[in-house]
């Protein structure tokens, strides 16, 4: 039984590579080194992109564009007047947005504007308030509370 210590390689398994363009003594190359006759792929360094069609417009070029994706953060907005029926004294930060259902997702950037009274204090956390918010809110007694991230 042959076992792996005892196999070797077949003769001519591995061929070295035929170096082209090495001139006419070496075997593959003088004039045209197997490159056939001029044009730019028949020249060192003479390779070209996969997408180039020869100089005909390039099919991306020819193709309509469509569509476009901001990189901005969309705010989710946040009136006062939907904090009207929340208990007094009530901490209302992201998460507590989140789990009442009046934003998507505590990752997102908060907005807190101004429409709507509000008749009792609440501490509101939010990435960002309007001025007539941070107003009304303060009025009734309350603390607006920018966090990290806002502008």
């Amino acid at each position: 039984m042959i076992t792996l210590h005892q196999l070797e390689q077949r003769r001519h398994a591995r061929h070295k590579r035929k170096r082209v363009g090495r001139g006419y003594g070496s075997g593959r190359g003088g004039h045209e080194a197997t490159r056939g006759t001029k044009g730019q792929k028949s020249r060192t360094g003479g390779s070209i992109r996969p997408s180039f069609e020869g100089g005909q417009m390039p099919l991306q070029r020819r193709l309509p564009k469509k569509g476009f994706k901001s990189l901005q953060k969309k705010p989710q907005i946040i009136n006062l007047e939907r904090f009207s029926k929340i208990k007094e004294n009530t901490v209302i930060d992201p998460t507590f947005l989140e789990k009442e259902n009046f934003i998507a997702s505590k990752e997102k950037f908060v907005r807190i504007l101004g429409r709507g009274e509000l008749k009792h204090a609440l501490t509101i956390q939010a990435h960002h308030f309007s001025k007539s918010a941070k107003e009304k809110i303060e009025k009734a007694g309350g603390k607006a509370e920018v966090l990290r991230g806002g502008n």
